[in-house]
């Protein structure tokens, strides 16, 4: 198997992994929504939640420093490294790149991640996760 071809799929599964970062984002606000009025004990859980919140805030701090995602920029240097130029590429390269990605200035990126992210604190107030379990010290 030649070099190319290892960079290419390598660069399919970070591109893979960032749909499933993008995924996990949208679907689990949208699950802690629903999970609340359908009573999913799992969407309260405290590491879900948390993960979720630290997610989004490192996507929305990123935006706001002007970084380019560390996928996109991973996901770039293997294409480059496989002989790609842009993003024309495999099938699976082509669709979620026009899902997930849209032509304008970072700051609207910036925007649309606080909005998101003021959504998903609306949402952590209003459902909140699971208090922690306190810890019973044995009888004496």
């Amino acid at each position: 198997m030649d070099d190319a071809r290892i960079y290419r799929w390598l660069a399919d599964a970070v591109l893979l992994v960032h749909a499933a970062v993008v995924l996990f984002l949208i679907g689990g606000w949208i699950a802690i929504c629903l999970g609340h009025w359908r009573g999913w004990s799992w969407t309260r859980h405290r590491t879900f939640r948390w993960t979720h919140l630290a997610t989004l805030g490192i996507v929305t701090l990123q935006a706001w420093l002007g970084w380019l995602c560390p996928l996109t920029t991973l996901e770039s240097w293997l294409r480059h490294r496989a002989g790609q130029a842009g993003y024309n590429g495999t099938f699976i390269q082509y669709w979620v790149h026009r899902v997930l990605f849209w032509e304008a200035p970072l700051w609207v990126f910036a925007l649309a991640y606080t909005g998101f992210t003021l959504l998903v604190l609306w949402a952590w107030w209003k459902f909140p996760p699971n208090p922690p379990p306190h810890r019973r010290l044995p009888d004496r």
